[in-house]
């Protein structure tokens, strides 16, 4: 039998650990570390690939994707076997959790290969937590870079990778999910956690928002996620919402290239994740009582070359003779820029 499977989608640092620990207390769900099961599934050459392998990848990929053509049900087969190998995984994991029935798994670089699940599990659960880009960047680079914001943009501009991929998914129709804000969450827990369980379809249970109080807490596996502040607190806190608006206040030059990370993101992405533009910097107002300005309105070069991926890819998700001339010419193109 399959297990039910739920994901909790967010970016790194976005509180998404948070999240797995209160779901994780409750009587029907299961979780645990995160796994990292699809990230490495989602690039086998079919649905995309890496850019380095100890094989040829390219020759694999371009023959797994003839291999599959020739399936009885084509591409619908390659998920249904893709899904295969997950349900076993996550099916031996449930094996002797008793009343479990739910099967967690919160890896935030599934953010970035959403299309690709919506084909594997297209009736998983998912909940999509999000949070204000100014405070998951401070909260990514004091927690991994010590405050360097140059060196964690350089090691991974996660707000250009995340932003956007988050809004697509929550503009999607074709799986169901729920969003939820993570101000509103560490606000009032009891209400969001009730729409979750609602949305799940399990009674709610209080007692599993106090997570780091549940019988068995500090007995679970070690494993990649949140080694900082999930671990000092036993529930949801407003304690860090405004933390990077004086950080920010303080710092003129961390400041500024901030203003120039949100000027590269799409205006109505941010309205989509549930932060507009014109509302993201209030924090920072109040901290220092001065206005700050969001993007500019001017159509930059930036701005017009984004504005023409996004119509260009938008017309390529949707296939035919444009996605067939792109798919040859990108073929063409890694044979040719391969590194021996």
């Amino acid at each position: 039998m399959n297990p039910k499977v739920l994901f909790v989608i967010g970016s790194p640092r976005s509180g998404t650990t948070m999240l797995e620990r209160m779901l994780s207390s409750h009587t029907m769900i299961q979780g645990g570390p995160e796994p990292h099961l699809l990230t490495p599934l989602a690039h086998l050459g079919v649905w995309d690939k890496v850019n380095h392998a100890p094989y040829d990848h390219i020759l694999a990929a371009e023959a797994q994707q003839l291999f599959v053509s020739q399936l009885p049900g084509g591409e619908q087969d390659y998920w249904d076997a893709c899904r295969a190998y997950c349900d076993v995984l996550y099916g031996r994991f449930m094996e002797g959790k008793g009343e479990k029935t739910f099967c967690l798994d919160k890896t935030p670089a599934y953010g970035l290969i959403l299309p690709f699940m919506m084909k594997v599990f297209p009736d998983a659960k998912y909940v999509v937590l999000t949070r204000n880009p100014l405070a998951l960047f401070s909260s990514f680079a004091n927690s991994f870079f010590e405050g360097d914001y140059e060196a964690a943009e350089k090691h991974n501009p996660i707000l250009d990778r995340y932003v956007p991929a988050l809004a697509a998914f929550l503009r999607q129709k074709e799986v169901p999910f729920i969003h939820v804000r993570y101000e509103d969450l560490v606000k009032d827990p009891e209400t969001w956690f009730k729409n979750i369980c609602d949305y799940l379809g399990v009674p709610f249970e209080q007692e599993a928002i106090d997570y780091g109080k549940r019988k068995g807490a500090e007995d679970r596996p070690k494993g990649l996620g949140d080694p900082i502040g999930v671990a000092k607190h036993s529930r949801p806190t407003t304690g860090s919402v405004k933390k990077w608006a004086q950080e920010l206040a303080d710092d003129p030059a961390k400041l500024k290239r901030m203003k120039a990370a949100i000027t590269r993101l799409a205006p109505e992405d941010l309205e989509t994740l549930g932060y507009p533009v014109q509302g993201i910097w209030k924090p920072l107002e109040q901290v220092s009582g001065k206005s700050i300005k969001g993007s500019p309105a001017k159509l930059t070069k930036y701005r017009l070359q984004r504005l023409m991926i996004m119509r260009l890819r938008e017309r390529a998700r949707k296939g035919g003779p444009f996605r067939a001339i792109l798919n040859r010419t990108r073929l063409v193109c890694d044979v040719l820029l391969r590194e021996e």
